[in-house]
């Protein structure tokens, strides 16, 4: 445990920005905590995952690591044999084992409709990318958020290569492994079925699961005060100054 307070480093998944992330912050920073939104390539999972490592590496202390949905693979692998990272949140997130990718993982239990919901559109380096079609954004992404607010969500989501989403985690000990994890997601959650996530809770002998009744895939833009709740948790469980958290 460590007696300075953890920065804390926020990383998005497909579909979304770090934008995202603005009303965990906003909470957060009301409780003197100090937080860092990355803005996630999503070309590749090996690339995506040593970006966050150079992230972490320009920050001075301990960091609690966030990931929201394909962000639970990057931040799996960019803190395997990381000691500068104390804990990790999983936000309606990916928990893999080696070997696993978001596409694997997310067909591991029937739910899902995410899959014709995208619109594939070809990349001129090889390969295609996918974004979620604007008409049916907010059914398969944000049910629970504001209209208007969604349809800016759609607008700004970040398109994820095919690559991104198929490669496989290659950390022989992914972090949530070796240190300890705190998880909260939706019970409405129409990209990573329910299922998956009460399954990644349990596999990483979660320290806190939250399952935000109605909630869904976008919990940090839908109920960003429950998502802070548990990452004060994860703060809280690894710092020593347990008052200022």
């Amino acid at each position: 445990m460590s007696d300075q307070k953890p920065t804390v480093v926020f990383v998005h998944g497909a579909f979304a920005e770090s934008a995202s992330w603005n009303g965990v912050i906003a909470a957060l920073y009301a409780e003197g905590v100090t937080s860092v939104a990355v803005a996630n390539p999503l070309r590749s999972l090996a690339g995506d995952a040593a970006y966050v490592r150079d992230v972490i590496a320009s920050i001075d202390g301990p960091v609690v690591l966030v990931g929201h949905s394909y962000g639970g693979l990057v931040i799996s692998e960019a803190s395997a044999g990381n000691d500068q990272v104390v804990a990790l949140v999983y936000a309606a997130a990916f928990v893999p084992e080696p070997g696993d990718s978001a596409f694997s993982l997310s067909a591991s239990e029937p739910g899902s409709t995410l899959g014709d919901a995208l619109d594939v559109r070809p990349v001129s380096s090889g390969g295609n990318e996918f974004v979620i079609r604007r008409p049916v954004f907010r059914d398969q992404f944000a049910a629970d958020v504001p209209v208007q607010v969604a349809g800016l969500m759609g607008a700004t989501q970040r398109p994820v290569t095919e690559a991104a989403l198929t490669d496989p985690v290659q950390a022989t000990i992914p972090g949530w492994k070796d240190r300890p994890s705190w998880h909260v997601f939706g019970s409405e959650d129409r990209n990573i079925p329910v299922a998956v996530h009460r399954a990644g809770a349990q596999r990483a002998g979660s320290r806190g699961t939250t399952e935000l009744t109605g909630a869904s895939h976008a919990v940090s833009v839908s109920q960003p005060e429950a998502v802070a709740a548990t990452i004060l948790e994860a703060v809280r469980g690894v710092s020593g100054n347990r008052a200022a958290a």
